[in-house]
C-alpha cells in the first residue's frame, strides 16, 4: 500500500521537522516546507493528500495558502495550526470567501494530532476541502 503523503508547512523549521519526523514514524510520507509559497509550491508539485500549516507565516499566509491550495488541489485535504490569536481575522476573511477552514492549536500533544490526521484522511472528520469546518 502507498503511504499517504503529508506536507507540513511551518516557519518554524524545528516544529515542520519534528512533525515530520512523527508522521513518517507511523507511516506517512512527509514533506517540509518553510514560509507560506514554498508550501503552495510544493503542494502543486507533490500533490499531497493533506496539508498541515501554520498560519502566520512569512511570504504567504497559511490561510490564503490553503485557499490557493483548495482552488487548484480541491483533492488535498487542508488543516491548519496556530499558537497566535492573531489568525481570527485571517480565517473570518477566508469565510467571507466560501473558505471554512479547521484550525488546531498550538501546542497539541503528537498523538492528537496523528489521530486528527488519520481521522481527516479516513474520511470520518468530514469534508477536508475547506467546504466544511471541521471540530477538534
Amino acid at each position: 500500500m502507498i503511504p499517504k503523503r503529508i506536507l507540513i508547512v511551518d516557519d518554524e523549521r524545528t516544529i515542520a521537522d519534528t512533525l515530520s519526523v512523527i508522521f513518517r514514524r507511523v507511516g506517512y510520507e512527509t514533506f517540509t516546507a518553510y514560509n507560506g509559497q514554498l508550501g503552495l509550491d510544493a503542494a502543486r508539485k507533490l500533490t499531497p493528500n493533506l496539508v498541515l500549516s501554520d498560519v502566520v507565516m512569512p511570504e504567504l499566509d497559511g490561510v490564503s495558502m490553503a485557499m490557493e491550495i483548495h482552488n487548484s488541489l480541491p483533492e488535498t485535504c487542508v488543516l491548519l495550526f496556530s499558537g497566535q490569536a492573531g489568525t481570527l481575522d485571517l480565517l473570518q476573511n477566508a469565510e467571507q470567501k466560501g473558505f471554512h477552514f479547521e484550525l488546531l492549536q498550538k501546542p497539541i500533544h503528537p498523538n492528537d494530532i496523528i489521530l486528527k490526521v488519520a481521522s481527516v484522511l479516513a474520511g470520518r472528520a468530514g469534508s477536508c476541502n475547506g467546504s466544511e469546518s471541521l471540530q477538534f
